[in-house]
């Protein structure tokens, strides 16, 4: 049955199997860029990396689509990313949020970036572009990301600097906790890199990977699939030739029925 939530606008009808949550901080990170907190259901779990449909009503019907739950999984409140597409669907309005606004979230959260999906090991590489970071985000601020790995690596590439604040935002946030700072402790190593401005990490991840640059900053060997392990998101480009470099190093791609050593998202694609 829909049941009606009132608004300062009017009164709206929430359609079942649907959470209505109200948004309690918006950011406005870049002209494409912002990220926006919301209340979190009583009875919403999910596992930190997963991704939810959120939406708006727009035109008087629900629009929906897949957003990764940038918060992690022990957080009272609900974090998203998001990119501000021209004429978009639904961010053309989502990005218009303030705080008191209703935002509708269907109740099951899904995904394939989760530590469930990956075979024990030591090493943990997050590959990232765009808002593709934000079920790292999750993931670096969980602590069980720590207990299964000893070393954790976010990477992070977008085409302008000012698109890398979110990420560092991230950094800061872990550091200021006193809890969560120390059970990261130097176990997290950020990269983060650009494409089209001058910086002191620039190129695309994937070239950064084959000629070794990533390793040699980082100060870490090479793929070894007997302690690395990968998980994936950002452009379809980007998903494809990360893939190819992870398998020619002998990884495997696993999923939740089948943990291996590298996961990639797809949600998003296309």
């Amino acid at each position: 049955m829909n049941a009606p939530v009132k608004t300062d606008n009017a009164e709206l009808i929430v359609p079942e199997g649907v959470y209505a949550e109200t948004v309690l901080s918006v950011t406005h990170y870049t002209d494409h860029l912002f990220r926006f907190r919301m209340t979190r259901p009583a009875g919403f779990r999910f596992r930190s990396g997963e991704f939810a449909m959120i939406g708006l009503m727009v035109e008087g019907k629900p629009l929906y689509r897949a957003y990764s739950i940038a918060s992690p999984s022990w957080d009272e409140e609900l974090e998203f990313f998001s990119i501000k597409v021209p004429n978009g669907p639904l961010t053309s309005h989502l990005q218009q949020i303030q705080p008191g606004d209703k935002v509708l979230m269907r109740k099951k959260p899904t995904g394939t970036l989760v530590l469930d999906a990956l075979t024990p090991g030591k090493r943990l590489y997050m590959f990232s572009t765009g808002t593709g970071v934000a079920p790292f985000a999750s993931l670096i601020r969980d602590p069980e990301t720590y207990e299964k790995f000893e070393e954790v690596i976010l990477t992070h590439t977008c085409r302008d600097v000012a698109e890398l604040k979110y990420g560092f935002d991230l950094i800061e946030e872990i550091k200021a906790d006193e809890m969560l700072s120390e059970i990261v402790g130097d176990k997290l190593k950020h990269y983060a890199t650009v494409t089209r401005e001058d910086y002191a990490f620039q190129g695309r991840i994937t070239d950064l990977i084959e000629n070794g640059k990533l390793f040699t900053d980082l100060g870490v060997p090479a793929f070894n699939p007997e302690i690395d392990r990968g998980m994936i998101c950002g452009s379809t480009a980007m998903l494809k030739d990360t893939k190819a470099l992870l398998e020619k190093a002998g990884l495997n791609e696993g999923a939740n029925n089948k943990p291996a050593e590298f996961v990639i998202e797809r949600a998003f694609v296309g």
